[in-house]
C-alpha cells in the first residue's frame, strides 16, 4: 500500500517535543556537535565546504600537522617514535568509525575532550540526529551551569587570541588535541538555526540533568579531566534516555488532558545481579516491555500534534505553540473537523480499489475524520517510527555497556531487561555522595539504604520494591528478588571501591567517598 504522505504529514520530529530523530545515535557525535552549540549559542552553523584535496581528514593528515609541529618546535619526539604516536593518535584523540577494519575506517572527528574539538571532524561521520540539540535545550534549564560547564571545557584556550594558554595544567591529550586546532581555522558559516525560543517539554527532568552536571563539576579540582568528561557522557547518555522514557508515557496524556502540564507517574526496576536468569530480571523485563508498548502511543501522539500544529499554521519554533496546539486537541473549534475531513478526502483519492477496503475496515470503528486520518498516517509511518525508536532507545541507554542501564542476551529467552552498568553506578554514587548547604557542596558517607533511596527518589530506578506501592501484594519470589538484588547491589559497589564491609558493625558499613570535598 502506498499512501502519498506530502513532506509536512510523513514529518515526525518536533523541536518542541523531542528535537531528536529515531537513528542509531553515538554518544561521542552528541557531544562533539554540543560543543559547537555551546561555542555558538545554541546556533548550529554550517561547516565551509573544503577543497577536494581536504575534504576528508585522515590519520595520515594528522600526522602532517603534527610533523610539521615538531618542525616548528611546539612538540619533539613525535617523528622518533611514529608507531606510538599514531598509537596514541588512535586510542587517544580520535573517534572512528568502522574501527579496526583497515578498508572501511574512518575519522569522525576529535574525541570530545575539549569544546573545540567539533572544529575538526568529517560531518558526515559525525552526525548526531539532532540529539545535541536535546542536551542544548536542557541545559538552558540552568544557563549558569551551562555557561560553567562550556568554561570547564574551554579550559587550556584563549578564545581572544586563538591560542593555548600555558597557565593551565591540561593533560597530554586535550594539550595534543589543542596543538592541531591552533591552526585550523574555524571554517563555519553563520546559520540562523537557533534553539533559544524553546523551552524542554519535562522541564524538572531538565533541571535533574543540569543539577547532575553542576555535582559533577564540583570534583573538576579533584578528578582528572579525562575521568570527568567520561562521567558527563556517561550521565548526558543517562538522562536522555530516562528523558525519552517519561516522553513516552507522558505525551499521550498530555494529548488526552490538554495540558503540557500533564504527567505520568514513572519508575522502573533494574536488576544489578547481572544474571539474565535472576529473579529480578523478570520484573526488570516487564518494565521494558512496558516501555516498548507505550511507543505506539507516544507516535500517535506526536502525528496528532503535528496535525493540530498544520491546522493552525504554527511552526515548531515557539514552545507557545505546543501549548496551542495541545489545547486545540482537548478543545476541538467547529471548523476542525471539516479541515481534516478534507485532509482525509485527499489521501484517501489516491488509494485504489483494494486499499481502499483496507483503510475501510481500518477506520471504521473511528468516530471523526480526524481520528481516521492519524491513523492513516500511523498505517504509513508508524511501524518505521517504532522500529527507529526502539534503536534509539537502545543506544540512549547504552545497551551491553558498562555505560548503561539496559542489557539484552543472544537468545530469544534473555530479553532486554534494565540493569546498572558499573560506570554508570560509579558515576551515581559520585553525585549522590554530594550534599549542598545552599552555596556549597560537600562530600558525605551513606548506608546502603540510603543510596537506594536516594536512587530511587531522584531517578526513578528502583533496586528495592518491597516498599513500592506497585508491589504492596507481592508474593515470596518477589520478596526474594528484591533480597538477591539488594545483595548484588553491595557486591557491586565493592567492585568499585566505594563499600566496604569486613567490620561486623553496621554504622561502619557505609558508602564512602573516593573524594573528600569539606567546605571551610
Amino acid at each position: 500500500m502506498a499512501l502519498k504522505l506530502n513532506k509536512d504529514e510523513s514529518l515526525f520530529r518536533n523541536e518542541l517535543i523531542f528535537t531528536a530523530d529515531a537513528k542509531a545515535v553515538n554518544i561521542d557525535n552528541t557531544l562533539v556537535n554540543l560543543y559547537m552549540l555551546l561555542k555558538h549559542n545554541g546556533i548550529r552553523p554550517r561547516q565551509r565546504a573544503r577543497s577536494d584535496n581536504n575534504a576528508l581528514i585522515s590519520l595520515e593528515t594528522l600526522k602532517k600537522v603534527f610533523s610539521k609541529l615538531e618542525e616548528e618546535g611546539s612538540i619533539k619526539g613525535f617523528n622518533e617514535n611514529p608507531e606510538a604516536a599514531e598509537l596514541w593518535l588512535r586510542s587517544n584523540l580520535v573517534n572512528m568509525v568502522y574501527r579496526g577494519n583497515l578498508d572501511k575506517e574512518k575519522i569522525s572527528s576529535l574525541r570530545p575532550i575539549h569544546l573545540e574539538s567539533y572544529r575538526v571532524r568529517n560531518a558526515a561521520n559525525t552526525r548526531d540526529y539532532n540529539t545535541a540539540d536535546q542536551v542544548y535545550l536542557m541545559l538552558s534549564a540552568k544557563p549558569t551551569i551551562r555557561e560553567d560547564l562550556k568554561s570547564f571545557l574551554m579550559e587550556g584556550w584563549d578564545q581572544t587570541t586563538s591560542k593555548i594558554n600555558t597557565g593551565n595544567d591540561l593533560d597530554v591529550d586535550s594539550l595534543g588535541l589543542l596543538h592541531i586546532i591552533k591552526n585550523v581555522k574555524p571554517g563555519f558559516l553563520e546559520s540562523s538555526s537557533s534553539l533559544n525560543q524553546i523551552q524542554p517539554l519535562l522541564l524538572e527532568q531538565a533541571e535533574l540533568f543540569c543539577d547532575d552536571v553542576r555535582r559533577l563539576l564540583v570534583y573538576k579540582q579533584l578528578i582528572p579531566r579525562n575521568v570527568l568528561i567520561d562521567y558527563l557522557k556517561t550521565i548526558t547518555s543517562f538522562h536522555l534516555s530516562i528523558y525519552i522514557q517519561k516522553l513516552v508515557h507522558t505525551l499521550p496524556r498530555m494529548v488526552e488532558e490538554g495540558t503540557d502540564a500533564a504527567r505520568a507517574d514513572w519508575n522502573i526496576v533494574v536488576d544489578v545481579t547481572d544474571n539474565f536468569e535472576s529473579k529480578v530480571a523478570r520484573i526488570s523485563t516487564q518494565d521494558v516491555e512496558a516501555f516498548s508498548n507505550n511507543i505506539y502511543d507516544y507516535i500517535k501522539a506526536t502525528f496528532q500534534i503535528n496535525a493540530a500544529l498544520r491546522k493552525l499554521k504554527l511552526d515548531k519554533s515557539n514552545s507557545n505553540n505546543l501549548s496551542k496546539a495541545l489545547n486545540l486537541l482537548k478543545g476541538k473549534t467547529k471548523d476542525f473537523e471539516i479541515y481534516f475531513e478534507t485532509q482525509w478526502d485527499n489521501l484517501y483519492s489516491t488509494l485504489d480499489e483494494e486499499d481502499k477496503g483496507l483503510i475501510h475496515d481500518m477506520v471504521k470503528f473511528e468516530d471523526t475524520y480526524f481520528d481516521k486520518y492519524i491513523e492513516l498516517i500511523l498505517k504509513a509511518r508508524g511501524n518505521y517510527q517504532f522500529r527507529f525508536h526502539i534503536q534509539l532507545f537502545d543506544n540512549l541507554s547504552q545497551k551491553n555497556n558498562e555505560r548503561g542501564f539496559l542489557a539484552q542476551g543472544r537468545s530469544r529467552k534473555h530479553p532486554r531487561r534494565f540493569v546498572l552498568g558499573t560506570r554508570l553506578l560509579e558515576t551515581l554514587v559520585q553525585i549522590l555522595v554530594l550534599e549542598s548547604d545552599g552555596s556549597d557542596f560537600h562530600t558525605r558517607t551513606l548506608s546502603i539504604e540510603e543510596l537506594i533511596k536516594s536512587i530511587r527518589d531522584r531517578y526513578g530506578l528502583i533496586i528495592n520494591g518491597l516498599s513500592e506501592n506497585r508491589f504492596n501484594s507481592a508474593d515470596v519470589n518477589t520478596h526474594l528478588a528484591f533480597k538477591e538484588n539488594v545483595e548484588a547491589f553491595k557486591l557491586k559497589l565493592r567492585q568499585i571501591g566505594f563499600y566496604n564491609d569486613l567490620s561486623d558493625a553496621y554504622i561502619l558499613q557505609r558508602i564512602r567517598p573516593r573524594y573528600e570535598l569539606n567546605t571551610k
